[in-house]
């Protein structure tokens, strides 16, 4: 009772629309014609409607207020477990998209609206139904969602309070940074079922973990608690649940509102630096380092930042 009961802070984030607070939406998301990759634009005031047979598999929010930039990304398939199903693929690929085109949004997190669920992986029961020649394209199409999801030019957190297996922890590995509370399950298990993490895993585990130890857990289909999750760095952080069972969510809030404040610019500009600098020498990341830092140089965010420092005041910064 307290879990269903509970989750106030989250489920708050999902409120009815009102007159007086146009934002305060569950499936609306506001659309923006990108003008420069440098200037953060305002979008304009229209709306669009996900098409779909269940508009309530998920619920997109942007905050408002002090929260303002931050866009809550709420998956909701409590008769699923949060499965990955076409419909799902669908809404959040719209989902993303508009937020990679709104220049305004400084941080997403990425939740479950279901408790003790974050994402049960794909849809088996549907998967099940598919032709073969279905799948294949399918699989596709949720890879290239999530390679999308680690495409977004800003940060990406994954708030994990439940189960996030297969395909569900793949989505969290595309973020940037993840979030786990120590009871949250989670785990690549698809030798289980004779077949591979098919939507990015293979590659992103490693690249978080170590090679041999990203290999014994997709080998043996193993799964782990958030601490063990943790204490391997496949997580950040760690946190004991609440009885409202968002306790990831609110750690995930809580360092979405230290990345608020920052030059959004840089922030964007330093998220670039490292995921290409990465995959590269060191040398070659050295220059595209340089290259990121040339591209605020020339910003208003910048001046604004040593006035701020000069003046001993805080900084007002616009993503210009």
């Amino acid at each position: 009772m307290a879990v269903l009961a509970g989750r106030k802070a989250l489920l708050q984030a999902f409120g009815a629309q009102t007159a007086t607070s146009p934002l305060a939406f569950t499936h609306y998301v506001f659309s923006v014609r990108v003008r420069s990759p440098t200037r953060l634009v305002t979008p304009k005031a229209a709306t669009r409607l996900y098409s779909s047979e269940s508009k309530d598999d998920l619920r997109v929010r942007y905050l408002e207020g002090d929260d303002a930039g931050i866009v809550v990304v709420g998956i909701n398939r409590p008769k699923a477990k949060n499965a990955i199903s076409k419909n799902l693929v669908n809404m959040m690929s719209e989902a993303v998209e508009d937020i990679k085109k709104n220049n305004r949004v400084r941080s997403v997190i990425i939740c479950s609206l279901v408790p003790g669920i974050f994402c049960a992986g794909a849809d088996l029961k549907e998967r099940a139904k598919m032709h073969q020649s279905e799948v294949g394209p399918f699989v596709s199409k949720a890879r290239a969602l999530i390679t999308e999801l680690g495409n977004l030019p800003m940060p990406t957190i994954a708030a994990i309070d439940g189960v996030a297996l297969g395909g569900g922890l793949e989505m969290a590995l595309a973020c940037d940074i993840r979030v786990a509370s120590n009871e949250a399950k989670m785990g690549l298990v698809e030798t289980k079922l004779a077949i591979i993490p098919g939507a990015g895993g293979t590659q992103r585990l490693p690249r978080v973990i170590s090679v041999s130890m990203a290999k014994e857990l997709i080998f043996a289909a193993r799964v782990v608690d958030g601490s063990e999750a943790c204490r391997l760095g496949l997580v950040s952080h760690s946190v004991g649940q609440n009885p409202s069972g968002d306790a990831a969510y609110l750690r995930a809030l809580e360092l979405a509102r230290e990345i608020n404040p920052q030059g959004p610019i840089a922030v964007r500009m330093a998220k670039l630096a490292i995921n290409q600098g990465i995959e590269v020498d060191l040398s070659t990341g050295l220059a595209i380092e340089e290259a990121c830092y040339a591209q605020v140089i020339p910003t208003k965010d910048r001046l604004e930042g040593l006035a701020a420092f000069k003046e001993k005041r805080r900084p007002h910064y616009k993503g210009e």
